[in-house]
């Protein structure tokens, strides 16, 4: 049984998310990490709609970056925390919104140093990540987020839903005032899809800044949705 689903963000993997974890557990909640790689879409949908369909209660999802791609998608929840996410509408991918952000100013927006290796993958440049993904993250914990980095398909750009959940079920985007991982025009477009937008002072990862903060989020809106 769970009472929280944390999606993990490309390049990520569920060990980044093991402090946030460790937290809400600490408070008695049932967390579940599903590790999404190499995944199409359609097949992370269903494996969360999987968990969240053997959940007493229905869950509460938190998508944290591509992360919120996926949990846009899922039937079934409670709710969804859009924490520094991308929010994708049917037919919207990554590629598409990023090429409408390059034709409105005239330049490709900035983002992560993406380097590829041998079999064609795209990694995120070590320092660029430690600035841009972990810039507000003490030295120590930045390092271990670092080496737990994976290249992904250059195909991850082109996910785009048949159809999405996110308006049926209670939602919260948290934006980060100095998240260099996703534009700003983006971020305050998707929050405007949420039924309520916070934006908090923090780079692109506050689930290792800010731990407690985004768990008294997620307990705070599973209390709301349970209520």
């Amino acid at each position: 049984m769970t009472d929280v689903i944390i999606l993990h963000g490309a390049w990520h993997q569920p060990a980044h998310y093991d402090d946030l974890s460790d937290e809400l557990r600490s408070r008695g909640l049932r967390v579940a990490v599903p590790d999404l790689y190499e995944l199409s879409l359609d097949d992370s949908t269903a494996l969360v709609e999987d968990i969240a369909a053997d959940a007493d209660l229905a869950p509460l999802v938190l998508g944290h970056s591509f992360g919120g791609v996926t949990a846009a998608t899922v039937r079934g929840t409670a709710g969804i925390v859009f924490l520094t996410a991308w929010l994708l509408d049917a037919g919207e991918s990554p590629a598409r919104l990023l090429a409408e952000v390059e034709q409105r100013d005239g330049a490709p927006p900035n983002g992560l140093a993406l380097v590829p290796d041998a079999a064609g993958r795209l990694g995120v440049d070590p320092a660029d990540a430690r600035v841009n993904l972990y810039g507000d993250v003490d030295d120590k914990t930045a390092a271990r987020a670092v080496e737990l980095l994976r290249p992904e398909p250059a195909s991850i750009f082109a996910a785009s839903p048949a159809r999405v959940a996110w308006r049926d079920v209670p939602s919260l985007y948290i934006a980060g005032s100095d998240d260099h991982a996703i534009p700003a025009s983006l971020a305050a477009r998707f929050a405007a899809h949420c039924d309520s937008s916070q934006t908090w002072q923090c780079s692109h990862s506050p689930f290792l800044s800010q731990t407690s903060a985004v768990a008294d989020v997620v307990q705070q809106q599973l209390r709301t949705a349970h209520r």
